[in-house]
């Protein structure tokens, strides 16, 4: 269902962007969803306690693809105590006078825990890609603003994810694929509608104007950050129920890889638990 990709032949422009398969219908999407987020839970308690690893969900996408929506729909019935929610915006005056990945460094999951990231580093070789005067707002010297500087960005993206993937961190990236069409009746519906007046402005038109630049760059983010240790998953995002499903399906499936286990007491554990155990049934009958 979902598309991963690992060529140099990968061109996003040639991949569905709507459900077109005939089983499936919202009610029913939505039926599966809500299975999958029951399960979801149930391993989200279960990775907690395991506590050996962390999981690292990044979920890129142009804008009004449904990011928003994915995390909410997706995340609503996990424990919020181990689950948590990044939202990368526009980098601050601090942030800019560090490296580019020293923010989501510092947002990197700890063992037992999940973090999704709404965008990431991936803006990186997107938005700045797109923008060159974003990256001089990096005030970087010379030498690391040559030619190279893609390729380069693209060799530190990849030598981090093998870093973390080496440590424990698994790490599950999404890119939610929406079509121009589909991407302006929802810019239409915000302009429309009061209380999402405030997701549409100038900006996005004009971003919007840009998007023959961000596909682009989005082929060559993919054909050069698709690895073994974090393929890329394309999502379909036209139609939201589907996406949401697709999101849950995949999460399932990957974490279904790993040996994700409750702790088992040793003998000594066991014997302080019924210790325990009598004594406090002792003082119920009292």
């Amino acid at each position: 269902m979902a598309e991963k990709n690992n060529n140099k032949e990968f061109d996003i422009t040639k991949l569905p962007t709507e459900y077109t398969g005939k089983k499936l219908n919202k009610e029913k999407g939505r039926e599966l969803l809500a299975e999958h987020i029951k399960d979801l839970a149930e391993l989200q308690n279960r990775f907690y306690a395991d506590g050996r690893r962390g999981l690292l969900i990044i979920i890129q996408a142009l804008d009004a693809a449904g990011k928003d929506s994915t995390v909410r729909k997706v995340f609503s019935g996990i424990n919020p105590q181990g689950v948590e929610v990044k939202s990368f915006k526009a980098p601050t005056k601090e942030e800019l006078s560090h490296d580019y990945l020293w923010r989501c460094i510092k947002e990197i999951p700890e063992q037992g825990k999940w973090k999704v990231f709404n965008r990431s580093y991936y803006e990186e070789v997107l938005a700045v890609k797109v923008h060159p005067e974003f990256l001089g707002a990096q005030n970087l010297p010379h030498e690391a603003t040559t030619d190279k500087i893609w390729k380069h960005r693209y060799e530190d993206i990849n030598n981090f994810e093998k870093y973390l993937t080496r440590n424990g961190v698994i790490i599950i990236k999404f890119f939610l694929n929406v079509s121009a069409k589909e991407q302006a009746k929802r810019f239409i519906e915000r302009a429309e509608e009061a209380e999402k007046n405030w997701k549409v402005g100038i900006y996005d038109l004009k971003e919007r104007d840009l998007r023959p630049l961000y596909m682009k760059a989005i082929n060559e983010m993919v054909q050069n950050t698709n690895t073994e240790n974090a393929p890329w998953n394309i999502i379909p995002a036209d139609d939201k129920w589907y996406t949401h499903l697709l999101v849950a399906e995949k999460i399932k499936e990957i974490l279904g890889n790993y040996d994700i286990i409750y702790p088992k007491p040793d003998k000594d554990q066991l014997a302080a638990i019924q210790e325990v155990k009598a004594k406090l049934e002792a003082f119920v009958k009292e």
